[in-house]
C-alpha cells in the first residue's frame, strides 16, 4: 500500500471550464500526486517530479491552485470552510519533493 503523506478531500477539480469533480480529493504519497473523483475513481496523477502547483496571486491565499501534471492543466477549489486546503497542498509537495531521494527522479 502507498505511503500518503497528504490528503484532502472536498475539493472541486476543473479542466479548463468543466467541473471534473465538486468534491474530489487530492493525495500526495509515494512519490505521485493524484486527482480522484468523489467515487475514487483517478482523474489524473503524475509523479512528483512532473507536478508543479501554484497558488495565482490574484484570488488571495488558498482560495484557488492551479495544478500541473505532466503538462496537463487543472483548477483546484476548496470546499466550504477549508479555504487553506490548496495553500497546504502546494506546501506538501514542495515537501514531499524535497524529501526524494535525487536518484529517484
Amino acid at each position: 500500500m502507498a505511503e500518503t503523506e497528504f490528503s484532502v478531500s472536498g475539493v472541486q477539480i476543473s479542466r479548463r471550464l468543466r467541473s471534473l469533480t465538486r468534491a474530489g480529493t487530492v493525495v500526495v504519497g509515494d512519490g505521485r500526486v493524484s486527482l480522484l473523483t468523489s467515487r475514487g475513481q483517478e482523474i489524473d496523477s503524475a509523479p512528483l517530479t512532473e507536478a508543479r502547483a501554484a497558488t495565482p496571486p490574484w484570488f488571495g491565499p488558498g482560495r484557488r491552485a492551479r495544478v500541473v501534471l505532466e503538462g496537463r492543466a487543472y483548477g483546484l477549489r476548496p470546499g466550504p470552510g477549508d479555504d487553506e486546503a490548496v495553500l497546504r497542498l502546494c506546501e506538501a509537495l514542495s515537501w514531499a519533493r524535497e524529501q526524494m531521494d535525487p536518484r529517484d527522479g
